[in-house]
């Protein structure tokens, strides 16, 4: 994959040209695929302290997007908590929604819509590594192709 088919010399300077953009193919596929597996481990990582010392409470939507909302929730403490980073999943949210969330008790900045998990995470990151890979075998086949034109000129 890595090393071509052998048509242009590889000492030559298409040959190494030809090298280091397999490489580098590989290598930023293997990034986003690294990227993709440590998004769906992490969302896990934050649903276990969720469920480690879990609290319920009714939350209202402060602000709604795609990527990041914002909520305001008061713990059964009357203790109001508007966490930094928003909710996780907070996916088909509007704004001045009321909703329930779950939170980590000894960390409420660590919020979730209720009955939402990390399963919402595997399709979206799963996508991009697939696409990732897609892009990467369409590279590769497209530097072999080069490689073949390039050896044509040449020879």
């Amino acid at each position: 994959m890595v090393h071509g088919e052998g048509v242009v010399a590889p000492d030559s300077m298409a040959g190494r040209a030809l090298h280091w953009a397999r490489m580098a193919v590989v290598i930023v596929v293997a990034l986003v695929t690294l990227q993709s597996v440590l998004l769906v481990a992490g969302a896990w990582r934050n649903d276990i302290a969720i469920e480690r010392d879990m609290g319920v409470a009714a939350a209202e939507v402060l602000n709604a997007g795609f990527r990041r909302s914002t909520i305001e929730f008061v713990t059964p403490e009357r203790i109001t908590y508007r966490p930094e980073l928003g909710v996780l999943y907070p996916s088909e949210l509007a704004t001045g929604m009321r909703i329930y969330v779950e939170y980590d008790k000894s960390d409420p900045d660590l919020v979730r819509v209720q009955h939402r998990t990390a399963v919402l995470a595997v399709i979206p990151a799963g996508s991009v590594a697939v696409i990732a890979w897609l892009a990467g075998i369409a590279a590769l086949a497209g530097l072999a192709f080069a490689e073949q034109r390039w050896g044509d000129r040449f020879t």
